[in-house]
């Protein structure tokens, strides 16, 4: 990708935690490729995490928010534009957290206080952020907002429980408020389904190693890495995409197309070879 791509552009990156995270590579990226930035994560996931030890490197400025509070997202975006000295281009939203996941509680006996938990961080939280930026008019002409998703909005994956849900309700918040952004302030919203990934929070699924292993398996392309989300997500914010909105874009190898590819027989065969059981 050729140096400069975001120059004299400027975002917020929501959802750094770690070197793992997705948003993290995000940022290291776009500021590779000019970007000015603001990084934000909820207070605990500040304390928790190393976002610190990344404004430091980017140059750029922590504004912590809940994203489940109107009035933090509110301070969030009026801060930020006093930071840019204005409207700015673009914003990553990488935030998921599910209760139930966490607790490993399955999706035929969930807590519904939990699912709800795991609606408003993962899904809603998006749309107050675009609903809070279409009020302050945050965002300039042609700029670009990408939520991250993953494919299990569309099929069902054991053990990604409600999380899937949440990604299927965030897709149509893109859709919906891409329309109203798009007619209103020519700004483009798109979400970007990718490979799992090992992040901190994705880790946390039961059977996680497994799902990135048959994923590698049926993807022609194999698995996409953060640093490669990271790539697209800097296309998706250049004026190279000026003309994309409103789309659920798979960045993942391929795995989104497939039925079954021939390395998942190969290892089923080879399963099914090694097996003892009568079933044979």
């Amino acid at each position: 990708m050729r140096e400069g791509l975001l120059q004299g552009k400027k975002g917020i990156i929501f959802g750094a935690l770690n070197e793992k995270s997705i948003a993290w590579q995000v940022a290291l990226k776009t500021w590779q490729q000019g970007a000015e930035l603001v990084l934000t994560n909820s207070p605990v996931a500040v304390r928790m995490g190393t976002i610190n030890d990344l404004a430091k490197l980017t140059g750029s400025k922590v504004i912590t928010a809940d994203a489940t509070k109107m009035d933090e997202i509110d301070n969030l975006l009026s801060e930020s534009m006093t930071v840019f000295g204005g409207k700015f281009d673009f914003i990553l939203h990488a935030i998921g957290m599910s209760p139930n996941v966490r607790k490993d509680i399955p999706y035929e006996q969930t807590s519904y206080d939990n699912m709800l938990k795991t609606l408003d961080i993962s899904a809603l939280s998006f749309h107050r952020i675009l609903q809070t930026a279409y009020k302050l008019d945050a965002l300039k002409e042609w700029g670009s907002v990408v939520a991250l998703s993953y494919v299990a909005a569309q099929r069902t994956l054991t053990g990604y429980n409600d999380m899937g849900d949440a990604k299927a309700l965030l897709e149509s918040i893109a859709r919906s408020f891409g329309y109203i952004y798009g007619r209103d302030k020519k700004v483009r919203i798109n979400t970007v389904s990718q490979s799992p990934t090992a992040t901190t929070a994705g880790s946390g699924i039961h059977g996680f190693d497994s799902l990135i292993d048959f994923a590698e398996r049926m993807s022609p392309l194999g698995n996409a890495s953060a640093e490669e989300c990271a790539d697209y997500c800097v296309a998706l914010f250049s004026d190279l995409t000026r003309k994309v909105t409103m789309q659920n874009l798979f960045h993942d190898g391929g795995f989104s197309s497939m039925g079954m590819s021939l390395r998942a027989i190969e290892q089923y065969k080879k399963s099914f070879d090694e097996c003892d059981c009568d079933e044979k």
